[in-house]
């Protein structure tokens, strides 16, 4: 089973809910939006527990700087190399390459250049994402969009410009999801929220965000409950029918 995370950075559920995109894709998805993130609120941290799942306090990043594990955990990565499974990610955000051990994944793609403007970046990370599916055989791909978190840290999040960005943000998942067709099963998420211009507070507007689940292993419409970021990639494990590493804290959302 192809699988793949896409990452929407920074983006309350109260935002994605304003949009008939958002509505179109809750209707073809289980989905939470009142699921829940790790303190603190911040990108890494976030990210780090998705992948690891285990709370920041276990991998130690708890700073958008990375930490190497004093005790290390074997992370999604990790666990479907071991496997024998190839993995690729694209994204725009440099610290996101300690997300993996080296040698874990097949391909990674980074534009950074924040000169081109995030509409750009985003456009060429949704189109080195899909040209790449097209022509090699991935089992997991992570796509990350960076521009919501920086409009809200910019401008405020819930400001037009900041909405501007996520409504962006979801025009590219749109066009992944429909490139991808019924091949994959797809999980599409934020890391945290944000209030005011800033985030990493244990506040509902930092803590809470949306998963939407899309696929055929997905009922559609279905409303998941008590859904923590901890639960991606163990949910990812066992759609490709391979064990959860034995330290992983979250749960399955196909129990």
């Amino acid at each position: 089973m192809k699988t793949a995370v896409i990452l929407i950075d920074g983006m309350r559920p109260d935002a994605f809910n304003q949009f008939p995109c958002s509505r179109e894709l809750m209707s073809r998805a289980s989905y939470a939006l009142d699921a829940s993130a790790v303190m603190p609120s911040s990108t890494l941290p976030c990210i780090m527990s998705l992948f690891h799942s285990v709370e920041p306090s276990r991998h130690g990043t708890v700073t958008n700087t990375f930490t190497p594990q004093v005790r290390p955990i074997n992370g999604l990565f990790e666990v479907l190399n071991k496997n024998e499974k190839t993995c690729c990610m694209f994204y725009s955000w440099g610290q996101l390459r300690d997300v993996a051990r080296p040698g874990s994944i097949k391909y990674t793609y980074c534009c950074e250049d924040k000169k081109l403007g995030y509409d750009v970046i985003d456009t060429c990370i949704t189109d080195t994402a899909l040209n790449h599916l097209s022509q090699r055989n991935m089992d997991f791909s992570f796509i990350y969009f960076q521009h919501p978190d920086a409009a809200g840290h910019k401008y405020g999040w819930m400001s037009e410009e900041y909405m501007i960005a996520v409504e962006n943000s979801l025009k590219h998942t749109q066009r992944i999801l429909d490139t991808l067709g019924d091949d994959y099963e797809v999980i599409i998420l934020a890391d945290h929220g944000g209030h005011d211009r800033g985030h990493g507070k244990d506040c509902p507007e930092d803590m809470t965000i949306p998963v939407l689940c899309i696929g055929k292993s997905f009922v559609p419409g279905k409303v998941l409950k008590n859904v923590n970021i901890l639960d991606i990639a163990p949910t990812i494990t066992a759609l490709m029918d391979i064990a959860p590493d034995d330290d992983w804290d979250g749960k399955s959302l196909l129990d």
